[in-house]
């Protein structure tokens, strides 16, 4: 990067980095700093009885604020758990007739974002701020970029929040130290998968890792994302789902097994959708549907419990609360409740004049699942707000389904919608290897008529059928779609730390990629 493209503020600093190697500081030292204590913990416990305790305290962070009093500087740091205020006196911490540390370091090559480290004791200003008397500063670490200006009151409270959404999906390094908010986010984040890790290892769960490689997609309907594997000189695919590898697992003796996955769809990215997500599924033998609701009614609550201590969140200004028990709507039921049209028994011809009536797009490649699935989506998914379980799928909607055990022409499946949108999908899963084979070619056909997110046959899995798999309950779930709604969000990429966006092109930097050998 050359200096004409670099800011004022840039130049400055580079400045400063050359100042502070002119006096032998390094800016950037190996050496180890042993941290004792953290902002957030001084602040809730120190009282003057306890005072003894916090007599000599280590502590680092990054410089958010200066307040230059003369022989006097009031620093805020930000560390990990917040911010803490500094109180540096020149005297005290160059006592000696050498002030350069105080007068020509901190005073004028300190910048705000700088990463330092401090030692001294603990006590209360005048003003009543619960400060840092600072005996010992070490430059960790020199920052050649400014921040953007975020303006705090004295009781902590954000203005002038940095909201551009550019910014904080591409530069989340930066957004994360200035919007205090994220941060909460991603550990409530954490918090929900540790809480959902648990509720299964305590059942009895296993958890599981299959392939991100895979040389079939299987386990959904998507469009997968392709690449070439080089050893084997064969084209693979990034995983579209995890779920014909948990089934093989089955098979071979294990009665629950699940697996946070990271799975990748060449699809469509909005609020709710992104290329690269990821999804908890588990499967259990001897299970089915109706034991797979009432288990994910429990293992929701539980985590939303864990999450923010009760079962209910704001959503878009509406109240949704994962408190069991969920309503049950079957699918025909809820396409005739907002359409008026009964469409059980349609065949394809009549679904298609449904979707006229209707005026939804009804593309000529697709067969009676998707245009079943174009009505539910376009003119019912959204009316239900509250966790509600759809069940009892056309068999066309769903190739990897038991059939239902009592009404023909339907399978044993649920997908629980929660504030408009999927959250899971589950199944009786389906263990019959010859109807399982019939299902996977009439995707085939499917896929002749030109929908590229029909599933492709895995003789594989057909094979690991025919040794036997016991009755099995299986789902998945949309982990950053559940982390949106117990965290509040409105968009996906508000719950991804580093959301899918176009390479950035600037004068100083362009991304080159080297042509795929394929």
């Amino acid at each position: 990067m050359t200096t004409s493209n670099l800011s004022e503020q840039e130049i400055i600093r580079r400045e400063k980095l050359a100042g502070l190697q002119q006096l032998g500081v390094d800016p950037y030292p190996a050496a180890l700093f042993p941290v004792s204590h953290y902002s957030a913990d001084i602040l809730k416990r120190f009282t003057e009885e306890n005072k003894e305790e916090f007599s000599k305290v280590t502590l680092a962070g990054r410089v958010m604020s200066i307040n230059d009093k003369g022989k006097v500087l009031f620093i805020k740091i930000q560390d990990s758990q917040g911010i803490i205020q500094l109180y540096v006196r020149r005297d005290d911490l160059c006592p000696g007739e050498d002030k350069t540390l105080f007068d020509n370091v901190i005073k004028h090559l300190l910048d705000l974002g700088d990463f330092i480290g401090v030692t001294g004791f603990v006590f209360v200003t005048r003003t009543g701020e619960t400060s840092i008397h600072t005996q010992t500063f070490t430059l960790l670490a020199k920052s050649l970029k400014p921040l953007p200006v975020v303006k705090r009151d004295e009781q902590g409270n954000v203005f002038d929040e940095v909201t551009d959404p550019e910014f904080r999906y591409r530069q989340r390094y930066a957004d994360l130290v200035v919007n205090p908010g994220v941060k909460e986010v991603f550990l409530k984040r954490t918090k929900m998968i540790n809480a959902i890790r648990t509720f299964l290892n305590e059942r009895g769960a296993l958890e599981v890792d299959t392939p991100v490689l895979q040389s079939i997609p299987g386990g959904a309907a998507a469009r997968p994302f392709i690449t070439h594997h080089n050893a084997l000189d064969v084209p693979f695919y990034l995983r579209i789902a995890n779920e014909l590898y948990l089934k093989r697992l089955i098979v071979g003796g294990f009665d629950w097994v699940y697996e946070f996955s990271r799975n990748f769809r060449n699809e469509g990215m909005d609020r709710t959708h992104n290329p690269e997500f990821t999804v908890l599924e588990f499967y259990t033998a001897y299970k089915d549907y109706l034991w797979m609701m009432e288990t994910t009614e429990q293992l929701l609550e539980s985590a939303a419990l864990a999450t923010n201590g009760k079962s209910w969140v704001l959503v878009d200004g509406q109240e949704i609360d994962f408190k069991a028990p969920y309503r049950r709507v079957t699918m025909y039921d809820a396409i005739q409740e907002y359409t008026g049209i009964d469409i059980e028994g349609m065949d394809e011809e009549g679904l298609r004049e449904a979707c006229r009536r209707l005026d939804i797009h009804a593309d000529p490649t697709m067969g009676k699942g998707k245009l079943i699935d174009e009505i539910f989506s376009s003119k019912c998914e959204h009316h239900f707000i509250q966790p509600t379980f759809i069940i009892d799928y056309p068999v066309e909607m769903s190739p990897l389904t038991k059939k239902h055990r009592s009404r023909p022409g339907l399978v044993e499946r649920f997908e629980l919608m929660v504030n408009g949108k999927e959250l899971a999908n589950a199944y009786s899963e389906l263990n019959d290897p010859l109807d399982q084979r019939e299902r996977f070619e009439a995707q085939v056909q499917l896929m002749e008529r030109g929908d590229d997110e029909a599933m492709f046959i895995d003789n594989d899995f057909l094979r690991a059928l025919e040794y036997g798999m016991p009755p099995t309950a299986g789902i998945g779930f949309g982990i950053d779609r559940l982390c949106m709604w117990l965290t509040g969000q409105t968009s996906i990429q508000d719950v991804l730390l580093f959301p899918q966006m176009r390479p950035e092109k600037t004068p100083e930097q362009t991304i080159e990629h080297p042509k795929a050998d394929l």
